[in-house]
């Protein structure tokens, strides 16, 4: 039996797999809201103790550049340490490894229905791939091909800086650098993202706050309120908000699809993307992925898909746990 889990900033999941003739099996799972614990090893600990087995091997995907065994969370105030782990649940080790590089991990376990095409390209999967993924931060990963498999590795592409294209993006520049002063891709890229672009085009194209939103922004989460409002078409500055959000998104996952030369495809995967599926399959998306100038024949090849599962990353946890943990 595999453990596996996806540790993001709002939810821990964790799993039990089974592996069976190169595929994995669900036999539980459980998600626990982040910030109501102190540390993993706790939630890790709760999970145990509420089942009647124990793993053979566990991989966990963290939410933050994970170092030498260890790693601070980027939007938790977790340092974890996986030898520290290990002992807390009474393995001889466990594995840490970066969330979109589980994801990543993933990628190769997806069905074709756990996938929604955004453009087809001429690519294969032959070739390197990239991975990105808003949601309570900007994760991105890629998968080298060696001529013959992929290889997975983690990168913090998510905090490098944001480049804005046209006046409308360097103006939200501007706003974003008076509040936070450095401003990466995940400061506009992510949930709070979406409320900090929803707030400056609020607060300097004079766009009016309707009293409904503005009400569900307070009772709940401020940036699913937006997206649902935007998706439902009742409210023209949150639509603005999540049009320009989608800009910056389709940019980037190209940015991040050069850099990476991902012939072999890009997935969006992350919280956000199936959320608002129907506004990825709009013009506004695939219009600012291929406006890369020479590059547009380039990107134009490169097939891009939404991830529509949301155990992607659970189920790459337990491929590398498989891989890489021990045999089973």
């Amino acid at each position: 039996m595999i453990l596996a889990g996806d540790i993001g900033g709002t939810n821990a999941r964790l799993a039990y797999f089974e592996p069976q003739n190169g595929h994995f099996k669900l036999v539980s799972e459980r998600v626990f809201p982040s910030r109501e614990h102190s540390e993993l090893g706790e939630i890790v600990c709760q999970f145990l103790d509420d089942s009647v087995t124990l793993p053979q091997a566990a991989c966990f995907g963290i939410a933050g550049p994970v170092r030498n065994g260890r790693v601070e969370t980027s939007n938790l105030p977790w340092v974890i340490e996986q030898s520290r782990l290990a002992q807390q649940i009474h393995l001889p080790s466990t594995l840490l490894i970066n969330d979109l590089e589980a994801s990543a991990w993933g990628i190769g376990a997806l069905s074709k229905g756990d996938l929604v095409m955004l453009n087809q390209g001429s690519g294969t999967i032959a070739g390197n791939q990239a991975v990105i993924a808003p949601g309570t931060g900007l994760g991105e990963a890629g998968l080298f091909w060696d001529g013959s498999r992929h290889l997975v590795f983690a990168c913090e592409g998510g905090h490098t800086d944001f480049a804005p294209q046209g006046d409308l993006q360097i103006e939200l520049l501007r706003f974003l650098r008076l509040r936070f002063g450095h401003v990466s891709y995940e400061r506009i890229l992510s949930g709070p993202g979406l409320v900090s672009v929803y707030e400056f085009l609020r607060e300097t194209e004079g766009g009016k706050e309707s009293d409904d939103l503005a009400s569900a922004m307070r009772t709940g989460d401020p940036a699913a309120a937006i997206s649902q409002a935007a998706l439902a078409g009742t409210d023209a500055l949150a639509e603005k908000s999540l049009d320009l959000w989608i800009t910056v998104y389709g940019a980037e996952a190209a940015n991040l699809a050069l850099k990476t030369m991902a012939t072999g495809g890009v997935f969006l995967a992350g919280g956000i993307s199936p959320k608002i599926l129907p506004k990825l399959q709009g013009r506004l998306f695939l219009q600012a992925f291929l406006e890369k100038g020479r590059m547009r024949g380039l990107v134009e090849s490169m097939p891009v898909h939404v991830v529509t599962n949301e155990k992607a990353g659970l189920l790459g946890a337990a491929r590398c746990a498989a891989v890489r943990g021990c045999k089973v």
